[in-house]
């Protein structure tokens, strides 16, 4: 019975689905089964595709209930189909570490060859190397002796640190002074291992023992050392050591953090000028007392740098087997443009080479905390120049009947007249100024001139017998020269009174 409101199937709709119904009675069932659909509601709404559907699904799921087939596993191969290549690779990496090792052997220096100890002591030789040297002794007897330092090799093997790793029996006692290498150096012998640096760099240097932990810290050290950078100055006394003392020394005086295009252009200058040494110093935060008048004025963020070149004098004290230098004497060329850049830097060292535009300075610089009193005393300092140069300048432009009408009696007027009288005498006698090589040549005839006039009234004076007047007698009692004649005359004054 269909239910209320439904319409009745006509008999070609029941004839229809009843034969669908028999040909696909298994999918009736699985509707029946899953979706609880009775016959009637598959035949009184499109019951043909309703059946239809359920028919699919029962398929899909027939499909995904199927038996997954086991996949067949590969059996593991034999060993002794493994065992050849294993030995293989072990075999060639045996030879690979031993090739290795015997291309990074550390020579050894033979002590008994004096050549080859100066070009590892003080860089004598033509190859100009820096050497990093382990004191290791020698084997004897055919023994192994002693191995090589790991952290030496290490630094050896890396291979980036500009410098000949070699090795030295350092107990060997030099001919020359008597003294094994460790007393001739004063290195010491307790820090193991004694590694010191040498060569173009200088005499030897031990290398602290904080360094030589690794040989990644102890090729870091050597970097520092021998690789060219500049010095970075903090106090006086490493300004006068690092930078005064030296022949020719540029200093960068940082505003601030250096950009990059400035750490660039002081890299190309630090290869181009290997013999300069080159230093920085935070103006920032410190002030340099006595250098700043000569410089620009000091702006944040603004770069300045000037050129140092060694007059005379160091700073050596002296002792018994050398003398004292004197006092350090300098001259500096200072950079006048705004701002710092490659060409400029690079052509001011150029003239400070040659010793071009050079300037001696009358007391070295120091460096002190920078302050707003510091500041204040340089900016009075600088005023004061300027008001110097500007009087000398217009003193240069007046003409000379104004300068000599400011004659009015003083010191300075009557100098100035003086040179206004010799500024017309030589003006009108075509009187040339003369050289200080002809004014030293004056003084040599002058000189010359006395000693001959001298020389004419200089006579030695004789007694009446011939006798000279230097013929003096020396009186044994109070160690006085007296003159026995004169002794004798003065018996024979009368006394007056």
């Amino acid at each position: 019975v269909a239910p209320t409101g439904t319409p009745t199937p006509s008999p070609q709709q029941e004839q229809t689905s009843n034969s669908a119904l028999k040909k696909e009675p298994e999918a009736i069932r699985i509707c029946n089964d899953r979706a609880s659909v009775s016959i009637l509601d598959c035949s009184s709404n499109s019951p043909t595709q309703h059946c239809r559907h359920c028919t699919s699904t029962h398929a899909s799921h027939t499909t995904t209930m199927a038996r997954v087939p086991k996949k067949k596993t590969d059996t593991a191969p034999p060993v002794d189909k493994l065992l050849k290549p294993a030995v293989g690779i072990a075999l060639a990496m045996m030879a690979y570490y031993f090739m290795k090792g015997m291309g990074n052997e550390i020579p050894r220096i033979d002590v008994t060859d004096s050549l080859a100890l100066r070009e590892v002591f003080f860089g004598e030789g033509a190859s100009g190397k820096d050497y990093a040297v382990l004191c290791h002794p020698e084997a004897k007897d055919g023994s192994v002796g002693i191995p090589v330092s790991s952290v030496f090799q290490d630094s050896s093997d890396d291979g980036s640190a500009p410098a000949e790793y070699v090795l030295m029996d350092c107990d060997y006692v030099l001919p020359d002074s008597g003294k094994s290498i460790y007393d001739k150096f004063k290195l010491n012998k307790k820090k193991r291992p004694t590694v010191f640096v040498s060569g173009k760099v200088g005499p030897p240097k031990q290398v602290p023992e904080k360094h030589l932990k690794t040989g990644a810290m102890l090729t870091k050290l050597l970097k520092q050392m021998l690789e060219p950078h500049a010095a970075k100055i903090e106090k006086t006394k490493e300004l006068k050591e690092k930078c005064l003392n030296k022949d020719v020394c540029a200093l960068l005086l940082k505003g601030g953090k250096p950009e990059p295009y400035v750490k660039h252009a002081m890299a190309n200058l630090l290869g181009k000028y290997p013999n300069v040494q080159f230093a920085s110093v935070d103006s920032s935060v410190l002030f340099l007392v006595n250098l700043e008048e000569h410089l620009p004025e000091y702006v944040s963020g603004e770069h300045r740098f000037v050129v140092f070149k060694k007059v005379s004098g160091g700073l050596s004290a002296g002792d018994n087997d050398t003398k004292a230098e004197g006092r350090l004497k300098t001259s500096i060329l200072p950079l006048d443009a705004d701002g710092v850049s490659f060409s400029s830097m690079d052509a001011l060292v150029g003239d400070a080479v040659k010793g071009k535009n050079l300037k001696k300075i009358a007391t070295l610089p120091s460096i002190k905390t920078r302050t707003k009193k510091l500041e204040e005393t340089e900016r009075q300092k600088r005023d004061r120049k300027k008001d110097q140069a500007r009087r000398k300048t217009q003193d240069d432009q007046k003409p000379p009947q104004e300068t000599f009408s400011a004659n009015d009696g003083s010191k300075e007027g009557r100098r100035l007249e003086r040179e206004r009288r010799r500024a017309e005498h030589n003006s009108q006698h075509n009187v040339k100024p003369k050289t200080p090589e002809e004014l030293a040549e004056m003084e040599r005839q002058r000189r010359q001139r006395m000693e001959e006039e001298s020389a004419k009234w200089n006579i030695g004076v004789e007694d009446e017998e011939g006798a000279p007047a230097d013929d003096w007698q020396e009186d044994d009692s109070d160690g006085e020269y007296v003159d026995d004649e004169e002794e004798e005359d003065d018996d024979d004054v009368m006394d007056l009174d």
